[in-house]
């Protein structure tokens, strides 16, 4: 008769099931730099998202394929993005508003009432902005955050040696 044990939640796993997710990250096939690369479309993609209402998001799935970047990495990419946006949408805002065309006219701008008008070019300016900002903060982050992650891979690499080397000398001493 086979009995399954039912485990029991702890505060200590999560730190573990974290640790866990960190270690997949960081030695995921391709390295530090697919890593970089699928944090900077995530923190890129974020950075107009409001505007689109969240449609933006689904951006995300056909750049980390065809640039073959980690998915978990955009994802946090995405959240980071998520915790500088609303100091950002002010820089958003203006970059908007100088690479846009002052006064814009069209048939359909014109037929708009004035609250809609001017929700359109207000959103129009947080798009524009939010992907000229993204690219730039996207390309600006995927350096810094790969020399991390070879940092660290490298301080996991001393340990590991050196753990070894304690190993070696009191197996060698004993025996």
């Amino acid at each position: 008769m086979k009995t399954s044990a039912k485990r029991t939640f702890r505060l200590q796993n999560i730190g573990r099931w974290f640790r866990l997710k960190y270690l997949l990250l960081t030695r995921a096939k391709g390295g530090p730099a697919m890593v970089a690369l699928g944090f900077s479309i995530g923190l890129a993609v974020e950075m107009f998202t409001l505007p689109t209402a969240g449609l933006a998001f689904f951006l995300i799935f056909p750049l980390v394929y065809l640039m073959r970047a980690s998915m978990a990495a955009a994802l946090l990419g995405f959240l980071f993005g998520k915790i500088i946006y609303i100091p950002l949408s002010f820089v958003h805002r203006r970059v908007g508003e100088m690479l846009l065309p002052h006064g814009i006219k069209g048939s359909l701008l014109h037929s708009l009432p004035d609250w809609l008008d001017t929700f359109i070019k207000f959103n129009l300016k947080l798009f524009v902005g939010g992907v000229v900002d993204g690219a730039i903060l996207g390309i600006l982050l995927y350096f810094p955050v790969k020399w991390l992650l070879v940092w660290f891979e490298g301080k996991r690499k001393e340990k590991r040696q050196k753990r070894k080397e304690q190993r070696f000398l009191a197996h060698g001493t004993n025996g």
